[in-house]
């Protein structure tokens, strides 16, 4: 079955990298971008391009060519299985580390798609935010940690409204071990305050960063 162990370890190879540049861990974007930021690499560009996401598949695609390079035999079927793992193995490694060795921040899960928040104005100048945030810690410690918000997506004429619960906060949350929790952050804004005028709307999947001293995780 096997024709070229060489190529066979060179197709592993690049999956491992093309993998590890998109691990969904432990922030929401992948592993790749925040080693990007960090040594002041470039991630996207003008046109939306994102270079992380570009080397991923690059990489996966070598890695696809060896992988058939090194078969005799099943070479549809193993680039289908190859296809299933890239895509699936990275977030069941996640799920697993999380629910074994996984130890404080590391251990919560934000189910970001069941987020919601709405904003309404209470008077002409006071902002009423409710915001309903789904925790799970996986670990059998109790864990402690702040929420901060930030806006992943602005545009030109829009105004950072998650950005403004950092005013009101900070937020303290404590899980239990084991405990999932919907923690709701109700807060009332003072606008004038910050020379802005009214404001109202309401989304889902809301971007929080969790914080306990030194360690931080972007969700």
């Amino acid at each position: 079955m096997i024709k070229n162990k060489k190529y066979l370890i060179l197709a592993i190879i690049f999956f491992f990298i093309s993998m590890a540049l998109n691990f969904p861990f432990p922030h929401e974007y992948p592993a790749g971008q925040e080693l990007s930021v960090a040594l002041g690499f470039p991630i996207t560009t003008m046109d939306g391009l994102n270079y992380i996401g570009i080397t991923g598949l690059i990489l996966f695609i070598i890695g696809l060519f060896f992988l058939v390079k090194s078969l005799e035999i099943y070479h549809k079927r193993m680039v289908l299985i190859a296809l299933a793992l890239v895509a699936i193995l990275p977030l069941e490694m996640v799920n697993a580390y999380q629910k074994t060795f996984a130890t404080g921040i590391y251990a919560i899960e934000y189910e970001r798609g069941e987020s919601n928040y709405t904003f309404e104005m209470k008077d002409d100048t006071t902002l009423y935010a409710v915001c309903h945030l789904p925790f799970e810690n996986h670990s059998n410690e109790t864990v402690q940690f702040n929420i901060e918000f930030y806006e992943k997506y602005l545009f030109e004429d829009d105004y950072p409204m998650l950005s403004l619960l950092n005013e009101a906060g900070p937020y303290k949350v404590t899980l239990q071990g084991k405990e999932r929790k919907v923690v709701t952050i109700e807060r009332e804004i003072n606008l004038a305050k910050l020379r802005r005028g009214g404001l109202s709307g309401q989304g889902w999947g809301i971007n929080l960063m969790i914080v306990d001293g030194e360690k931080v995780r972007k969700l």
